[in-house]
C-alpha cells in the first residue's frame, strides 16, 4: 500500500489504498520510515516525489482502525507502563513522518483531493508542496478532541507563520487549494491532477539535474537551522498525549463519527 517505484533519479512513494481515500492505517505507519529509508539507499536517486492514488492524497488518520491499536485502557487504576507506550507509540509514528524530512534528498508532496489530519503532518515534513485545484486541507484532529502531535504544530508555524497556524489549528476548518497557496503551504496550485502530476515530474527533473550534493548539502543546512526545535515539540507533544489523550471529548468525537452526528464537547 505504499508504492515506492525508482526511475533513475527520480522516486515515488505512492500512498496506494484509494478504496480507503488512503487512509492511513498500521501499513502507512509501519511502513513510510522503510520506504523512505529503501530510496535513501539507492544512490542514483537525487530527488523524490510523494502522492496518492485515486480521488485523494489522503484523508487522514483511519480512526476506527487504528484506535484498536491505542494502549489507552479503558478506565481501571493507573498504569504507568501502559501510558510510556503510548508515548513510544506516537514517538514511532512522528518518525514516519519525520523520516521525509530526514531524507538525503529533495521530497516533492503532490497533492489532489482530501488532505487531511494527518495529510497535514505529511506534507508539512516535505521540502515542497504542490496541489491540483480540488485539494482540501485540514487539521482535522482538533475536531476529533486530539492535539495534532506527529509534526503539524511543529512545523506548520514555520511554513505560514504563527498566527495562521493558530486560527487553522483552533478552529480545525477545512480550506482549499486557493488558500493554501496564498497562506504558503502550497507552492504551486495546477488546474488538476494530470497537471499537478505533469508539475511535479518536471521540477524533479529540474532538482535531478543539479549537482546532487550542493542540493542534498543545502537541504541538510536548512534542516538544522530548525532541528533541534522541532524534535524538543514533538517530543514535548508526545509527553503531553501520553498523560491527557484519553477524555470525555475524545470518546464523544470517536461515537459522533461513528453516528455522523454532530458532537457536544464538554472539556471532560
Amino acid at each position: 500500500m505504499l508504492d515506492v517505484k525508482i526511475d533513475g533519479p527520480i522516486a515515488r512513494i505512492t500512498l496506494n489504498l484509494p478504496d480507503k481515500l488512503n487512509a492511513m492505517g498500521l501499513w502507512f505507519w509501519d511502513g513510510m520510515a522503510d520506504a523512505v529509508a529503501q530510496v535513501d539507499a539507492d544512490p542514483a536517486v537525487r530527488v523524490l516525489i510523494v502522492d496518492g492514488a485515486g480521488r485523494a492524497f489522503t484523508a487522514g488518520l483511519d480512526l476506527m482502525s487504528m484506535m484498536n491499536t491505542l494502549p489507552i485502557g479503558n478506565g481501571g487504576p493507573p498504569d504507568g507502563a501502559r501510558q510510556a507506550r503510548l508515548h513510544q507509540l506516537i514517538r514511532d509514528w512522528q518518525g514516519a513522518m519525520t523520516s521525509l524530512e530526514r531524507s538525503r534528498v529533495p521530497v516533492i508532496a503532490a497533492v489532489h483531493g482530501y488532505c487531511l489530519g494527518a495529510g497535514l503532518d505529511l506534507i508539512t515534513a516535505c521540502d515542497i508542496r504542490l496541489a491540483s485545484a480540488d485539494a482540501t486541507f485540514g487539521v482535522r484532529e482538533t475536531r476529533m478532541a486530539i492535539v495534532a502531535d506527529v509534526g503539524t504544530l511543529q512545523r506548520l508555524p514555520r511554513i505560514v507563520g504563527p498566527g495562521i497556524t493558530r486560527e487553522l489549528v483552533f478552529t480545525g476548518r477545512d480550506f482549499d487549494a486557493a488558500y493554501a497557496e496564498r497562506i504558503g503551504l502550497i507552492n504551486r496550485v495546477l488546474p488538476d491532477h494530470a497537471a499537478l502530476r505533469e508539475a511535479a515530474d518536471a521540477m524533479a527533473r529540474q532538482i535531478a539535474e543539479n549537482p546532487p550534493l550542493a542540493v542534498q548539502g543545502a537541504k541538510r543546512v536548512l534542516n538544522e537551522a530548525v532541528r533541534a526545535d522541532i524534535d524538543r515539540g514533538l517530543e514535548y507533544v508526545a509527553t503531553w498525549n501520553a498523560a491527557h489523550l484519553v477524555t470525555q471529548d475524545l470518546g464523544m468525537a470517536v461515537a459522533a463519527f461513528v453516528s455522523k452526528q454532530k458532537p457536544e464537547y464538554a472539556g471532560r
